[in-house]
């Protein structure tokens, strides 16, 4: 009984409110401004990634030219250097 009571005036609710029409309704300034900002933040987010992945890949160009400088140094001497720990990360890399 109370629910066929509060489906009726869910509908008597429902048929008072008028639907805008669809072509005539748009975001406005407020709307724009947010997607004004999403797209700024969107590209300084991809700025910085641009920029952190630049940076692992020169930190990584010169670990290797590090290794082989040290490789042909020690090749030079006649020595070997083992340059990984026991869990085969690179010294200093902690």
């Amino acid at each position: 009984m109370i629910g066929a009571l509060l489906s009726l005036a869910g509908t008597v609710l429902a048929d008072d409110v008028t639907t805008p029409d669809p072509d005539t309704v748009t975001p406005g300034v407020i709307g724009f401004i947010v997607t004004f900002l999403v797209a700024i933040v969107t590209v300084l987010l991809i700025i910085d990634m641009v920029r952190r992945v630049r940076r692992v890949n020169y930190r990584d160009q010169v670990r290797q030219q590090l290794e082989a400088e040290l490789a042909a140094k020690n090749a030079a001497e006649g020595t070997t250097t083992d340059t990984t720990t026991d869990d085969g990360a690179e010294p200093g890399s902690r």
